[in-house]
């Protein structure tokens, strides 16, 4: 569907443990729909229960796209997403079929909705600079750079410390963030649906998941990661910046008790679902809906 048809393509967006999911396969099974995962963990192939995964049981109900599709030792960004992404767009449109887009990753939202960022490349000496800085200063510190120059820019990191080093080594090459290079021009069009729940619910939603999680064997799952990937390297790699994994391996090696780390683990969730609605609001200009005010919606935007 190129830019000049009037039909844009469905987003349903949500903070993580809403239940986005759970609503996504109700409307793909009812409008014959597949769905094409906007998550920048589930790509990886083995952090199954720590992401909320859809399981063999979904994937059966409803075609899924972009799930196990990449290593955990290899890496995944934004520009691969979108590859990937538009790819399983155009499939899924070629067979006469409905393209659902459901996830929670911001950024990768944007970016199919607006284009890719036209950064330069990276280059690997002053990343690396950037990199021993981050570990001999901290992120405040190299925030506060950012900060000095461009509050505005400091803010859109969100703390993430991959993005921090980015944004410091092309400003220190070409006097210029990220942010001021624009974008690629998008091969679709989409009409974002966005929904939360009450805070108690929503609290509430988070706690038992993340127990359940537990329940399941995020322990181990978490100890398998770090067989195949390093943890503690600067910046963090990508698969440990997934939410409560370098929580639960301290609980697996002993080093935190699991109801502290479960308690830890809600406080980052809780955190991060505020960031998430934020960016819904500032980024995405998605009014927020109840579910039952989503699912209303989705069923209309699918059966045009």
């Amino acid at each position: 569907m190129p830019l000049d048809l009037p039909r844009p393509i469905p987003i349903l967006t949500a903070p993580t443990a809403a239940g986005k999911s759970a609503l996504a396969l109700r409307t793909a099974e009812a409008t014959g729909a597949e769905i094409i995962s906007a998550d920048a963990f589930t790509v990886y192939r083995g952090l199954d229960i720590g992401t909320a995964k859809p399981g063999p049981d979904d994937l059966a109900r409803v075609p899924h796209h972009l799930i196990n599709v990449a290593d955990v030792t290899e890496p995944f960004d934004v520009a691969r997403f979108v590859t990937l992404a538009e790819t399983a767009i155009a499939d899924v449109l070629a067979r006469g079929r409905a393209p659902l887009i459901v996830g929670g990753t911001g950024f990768y939202l944007q970016a199919l909705m607006r284009g890719l960022p036209l950064t330069p490349p990276s280059d690997p000496s002053t990343r690396a600079q950037v990199e021993a800085e981050l570990h001999e200063r901290g992120l405040d510190d190299l925030l506060a750079e950012i900060a000095a120059t461009d509050p505005h820019e400091a803010a859109r990191m969100e703390r993430n410390p991959r993005r921090v080093v980015r944004a410091v080594e092309v400003h220190r090459r070409t006097g210029r963030y990220p942010g001021s290079f624009g974008r690629s021009t998008p091969a679709y069009t989409f009409a974002p649906t966005a929904f939360t729940l009450p805070a108690p619910a929503h609290e509430a939603r988070v706690q038992t998941r993340i127990l359940e999680m537990f329940q399941r064997g995020w322990a181990d799952e978490a100890a398998w990661l770090a067989t195949q990937v390093e943890p503690e390297r600067d910046p963090r790699p990508t698969v440990w910046q997934a939410l409560g994994y370098r929580e639960v391996l301290a609980a697996a090696r002993g080093r935190l008790d699991m109801a502290d780390a479960a308690a830890q683990i809600t406080v980052a969730t809780r955190q991060y679902a505020k960031r998430q609605l934020t960016f819904i609001r500032t980024q995405l200009h998605a009014p927020l809906l109840s579910p039952d005010e989503a699912a209303a919606a989705l069923l209309d935007a699918l059966n045009r």
